[in-house]
């Protein structure tokens, strides 16, 4: 009778154990990232400006690529301060032939989480020039704050910074944004409406006096 109540006690022992451990391993499993990179931004209206730098640039597959990256992401106030500084607009930035060296340079290979940063260390972006850190106050990646830390993606890690890096092989250009409105053929698209129309108009009343006649 012993050997049976001891084996029951066991029983309800490990279906105790069995349920206190449940939410454990339904927590570790919600803390795996189910975002990429690109997608953590998408999902972030302070990265706005980021993401349609990135599209601009052709860099958004690049970074739901397999990676891992590592990517330090500035935000739309870190962008309006840029604009200011370099005194463009927002279209002119997007227009610069060189904005792609200015987001790889935001880029580093692998995941680096903020655990693994230490004072004084360099890293090289995908840009190809280097990037260094400053742990001595407020953690910082050259001279841009790093305000939040391990944003964990499937395919990397984003840091948040307050402050776009500018690498040293950017130039700022002369873009005429009047070029760019117009299409390749020359022909400004209004002048396209205004042909289509006309063509339409025409063809209608072709059609009309074929009918009357």
């Amino acid at each position: 009778m012993k050997k049976i109540v001891k084996g029951l006690l066991s029983i309800v022992a490990l279906f105790t154990l069995t349920f206190a451990l449940s939410p454990t391993a339904d927590a570790a499993e919600s803390d795996e990232p189910t975002q990429d990179i690109t997608e953590i931004a998408m999902g972030n209206e302070d990265f706005s400006i980021l993401v349609t730098a990135l599209q601009k640039a052709g860099l958004v597959e690049t970074l739901q690529g397999e990676g891992p990256f590592t990517v330090f992401a500035p935000t739309n106030a870190a962008f309006e301060a840029l604009l200011a500084d370099l005194d463009i607009t927002a279209e002119e930035l997007l227009a610069q032939p060189d904005l792609a060296k200015v987001l790889t340079y935001h880029v580093v290979p692998g995941a680096v989480m903020a655990a693994d940063l230490t004072d004084g260390m360099e890293a090289e972006t995908v840009n190809g020039e280097m990037v260094m850190f400053d742990l001595s106050g407020d953690p910082m990646v050259n001279d841009a704050i790093i305000s939040a830390t391990d944003m964990a993606a499937t395919n990397g890690v984003v840091h948040v910074i307050d402050k776009v890096l500018v690498p040293s092989n950017f130039t700022l250009q002369e873009v005429d944004m009047d070029e760019m409105s117009v299409a390749q053929t020359g022909i400004e698209s209004s002048t396209w409406i205004a042909v289509a129309i006309i063509s339409v108009g025409t063809l209608f009343a072709l059609v009309y006096f074929k009918k009357e006649a």
